[in-house]
């Protein structure tokens, strides 16, 4: 019994230090290509605005590379199962495991706690790094790459709460500077104030508005009082912030956890219709790192058995269902955003489904 349980025991490091030796080599080899191609593309921009090599490599690639790493890890998880368990197969280490008396479930053990480990690096990724690097990556790219791009969003209509409305005919996010900007203060179904402000602009250091050339009514029944800023320029405080005018799909990325709790209690009020967007971005950041534990399942159940012609059949497989699950997942996005599908079952759709194959796939697993 101590022989079989220190037997197993070793088993259990060795396919734990092929999955993660497997996972982590490719993962580097993918990232340093798509890098490389990366870099190629928009080298002419770098070079445009007369960028530095540390400015680059601070300010772009510090940010890209762990999007990247956290956008291949599904893709790479699934390929590195495949190719190593499907070489143990072909190299006939399973058949001898399973017949010992080792069930085909406690074979599967190493291999959920391999994925456990790659669950919880993502999950601390997506929560406490990936908003840090993705605000540089998305930065970067809003301010160097996407320089013909829009960054004016117009026909501004938002509630800040149950009795202010703004309107904005324009806003700047390169500027931070708004035009036309207009508010309405209502107690009930009366209007008790507007502010009409030519233009509007975002004080970093203060963080308030500023108003430019503004005219502030008051209004008490049948008395009213103007105030006419000509010139002159207000400063006020609003619960409104840039980001709330984004022009970039990318903004929700660069959001804490904490920002994107709060933007969501906010937008339960101004009904911008930026709420889908919000609860798939909070959602996917929670269950898309489950995906290690199906994929794992899917991978091994597949590439298990000894087939003719080597690990090429399962490997091939694997690469097409891998893919086939990123473009899943983007069109559940997508759905998601402009379809009206809840964004809870958007974000765990791919997951169920390849959750439901994994099973069938496991069931016709050699035991």
């Amino acid at each position: 019994m101590n022989f079989l349980t220190g037997r197993l025991k070793i088993l259990d490091r060795h396919i734990i230090g092929k999955y993660l030796g497997t996972f982590i080599y490719t993962l580097t080899i993918f990232v340093v290509i798509i890098v490389i191609f990366d870099l190629s593309e928009k080298l002419d921009d770098f070079l445009r605005n007369n960028l530095t090599f540390w400015q680059v490599v601070s300010l772009y690639y510090a940010g890209s590379i762990p999007f990247y790493v956290n956008m291949l890890s599904p893709l790479i998880n699934f390929i590195a199962v495949i190719f190593f368990t499907a070489k143990m197969a072909d190299q006939t280490e399973i058949v001898p495991i399973l017949s010992g008396g080792v069930s085909f479930n406690r074979f599967l053990r190493p291999y959920f706690i391999s994925a456990f480990i790659i669950f919880a690096v993502n999950l601390a990724a997506n929560l406490y790094i990936l908003p840090y690097t993705n605000t540089l990556k998305n930065t970067f790219e809003n301010t160097y790459v996407k320089q013909g791009s829009p960054s004016v969003k117009g026909q501004i209509h938002m509630k800040l709460d149950k009795n202010t409305y703004i309107y904005i005919e324009g806003f700047d996010n390169k500027t931070k500077i708004g035009t036309k900007f207009i508010l309405d203060n209502f107690e009930g179904d009366v209007m008790r104030k507007k502010i009409v402000a030519e233009s509007i602009a975002w004080d970093s250091t203060k963080r308030s508005w500023k108003m430019s050339n503004y005219t502030i009514r008051n209004i008490d029944g049948l008395k009213e009082t103007f105030i006419t800023g000509g010139d002159k320029k207000k400063d006020t405080i609003l619960d409104m912030r840039p980001d709330d005018f984004s022009a970039y799909d990318n903004i929700y990325e660069n959001l804490s956890n904490r920002e994107l709790s709060e933007k969501i209690r906010k937008e339960s009020t101004r009904g911008s219709g930026i709420m889908n967007d919000l609860l798939f971005e909070q959602y996917k950041r929670y269950l898309q790192p489950l995906s290690a534990f199906v994929l794992t399942l899917i991978g091994v159940a597949l590439s298990s058995r000894k087939v003719r012609g080597g690990v090429g059949l399962p490997l091939g497989i694997g690469i097409f269902l891998s893919f086939g699950y990123i473009v899943l997942n983007q069109f559940a996005k997508m759905f998601s955003i402009k379809g009206g599908i809840p964004p809870l079952f958007a974000v765990l759709l791919p997951t169920i489904l390849f959750g439901i194959l994994g099973y069938i796939l496991l069931k016709k697993a050699p035991k």
